[in-house]
């Protein structure tokens, strides 16, 4: 992932939310995220994705991802989160999933971003990439074969 930030925060801090953010839509790329939280000693790493990125990911990747899957190796599974109220900072409000453990980042009633693990926002930037790179639209799909038609076969030549 593009650029990466560590803040050191008790609760996620609207102008810190702001700012990240910002840069998150200014340079149109995720930005991954330490939050160390007050009272633990691990840091939890999120990728705070674009939600016109993570739309084109979406759009692009053939498959869902599963955390199975994911070669986590040995790893106990995560425990489910529990259902929580969402959670307000500033102008924005975090709405935490149950299923997959996204968190929507909304401002003002819209969804701008979403929070991801960053194993799944790498596996799901990869998808979509690697599918996006061989798909042809119909047009150019037809120009080349008509292109190909043209060439001489390797007998001819």
């Amino acid at each position: 992932m593009g650029i990466e930030i560590d803040v050191v925060v008790g609760y996620p801090d609207g102008d810190e939310m702001e700012r990240v953010l910002g840069l998150a839509e200014a340079v149109d790329e995720p930005v991954t995220v330490t939050f160390l939280w007050e009272g633990r000693e691990e840091g939890e790493r999120a990728v705070l994705v674009p939600a016109a990125t993570l739309a084109l990911w979406e759009h692009w990747a053939p498959t869902t991802y599963s955390k199975s899957g994911a070669g986590e190796g040995g790893q106990a599974v995560a425990e489910e989160p529990e259902l929580a109220h969402p959670a307000r900072f500033g102008a924005f409000t975090l709405f935490r999933r149950r299923a997959g453990g996204r968190t929507a980042v909304a401002r003002k009633g819209v969804v701008v971003a979403e929070l991801l693990d960053p194993t799944e926002a790498h596996w799901l930037q990869e998808k979509a990439r690697n599918v996006r790179q061989g798909f042809m639209d119909p047009k150019q799909k037809a120009a080349f074969e008509e292109f190909l038609a043209r060439q001489a076969s390797l007998d001819d030549q």
